[in-house]
């Protein structure tokens, strides 16, 4: 599926105008537990609809479940518990820009990847553009030990759950291996919910319409993507893309938010999408010997 990658960016784009209109209605880790509960009783509804497998041991369910309590559970709680402990949103996605990087490093350690010297540049040219993009939306005022730490995990929490999904987790089937991830990452966001948030909810039309787009958009159609990605490619090709989710991202502010569009924001997404185009690009084939 060749439009899977832009796909992707598009969907996942779309997660962070949908938690600007939903932040301001509901607490982070409340705001989070709705949406993997919601996710998860739709997906198993669909699985056992559609008899789809499930997994048949203790441990792929364990690893399963691992896997979306870092996908899910660490990189978005921390994400949004980050923001709302002060960091800006830009310095949070700067944090968090420095994934493909990382998961980079980590994919040539444990899967022995081979990440070329082209791939090396392209990834440094995709974080120099995600800078250039949150240059002028970082603002220090206000940082927090507090939140660094929680921006710091959510960096880690994906990396580690790119390279755990696909080490583990190849045969998992999305409708019901998704319906144990969002289970698990619910029951967890949620214990932390009751004991550091009030759980208070306030049920305006653009809070349920936030809640219904992270769901289906963001939660079923960005995330499978992303799982036939990491099924697919090789972990720093798949990772590389997340640097083009600031830009669009950008976009996406300027058409719904009025948020402005600068010649650095767009000096910064020709920068991420030539890097990004230098990560995913296939190496030309090698000549054979000459009989």
């Amino acid at each position: 599926m060749r439009i899977a990658p832009a796909l992707f960016v598009v969907l996942w784009s779309t997660g962070f105008i949908g938690a600007k209109l939903g932040l301001p209605y509901a607490e982070p880790f409340t705001f989070l537990t709705l949406r993997m509960a919601i996710v998860a009783v739709l997906l198993a509804t669909i699985g056992f609809a559609q008899h789809a497998p499930w997994p048949k041991d203790r441990t792929s369910v364990r690893q399963i479940g691992l896997a979306g309590l870092l996908v899910h559970g660490g990189y978005l709680g921390g994400v949004y518990a980050a923001i709302y402990h002060g960091l800006s949103a830009g310095l949070v996605a700067l944090i968090v820009g420095l994934q493909p990087v990382l998961t980079a490093i980590s994919a040539g350690l444990w899967f022995k990847e081979d990440v070329s010297s082209r791939q090396w540049v392209g990834l440094g040219l995709g974080l120099v553009g995600v800078a250039l993009v949150v240059a002028g939306k970082v603002d220090m005022a206000g940082v927090s030990s507090a939140g660094l730490a929680l921006a710091v995990l959510a960096l880690i929490s994906i990396s580690a759950g790119t390279l755990f999904q696909k080490r583990y987790c190849q045969a998992m089937d999305f409708r019901t291996g998704g319906a144990i991830q969002y289970a698990a990452t619910g029951i967890v966001l949620g214990l932390l919910a009751g004991v550091s948030e009030t759980m208070h909810v306030e049920w305006s039309g653009a809070f349920m319409f936030a809640l219904a787009w992270l769901c289906l958009v963001l939660s079923v159609g960005a995330v499978s993507v992303l799982f036939f990605l990491i099924k697919r490619g090789e972990a720093a090709q798949v990772s590389s893309l997340f640097y083009l989710t600031p830009p669009v991202t950008a976009l996406m502010a300027w058409v719904a938010f009025g948020e402005p569009l600068t010649i650095l924001i767009f000096l910064g997404m020709a920068v991420a999408a030539l890097g990004v185009a230098l990560v995913i690009r296939k190496a030309p084939p090698q000549s054979g010997p000459v009989d």
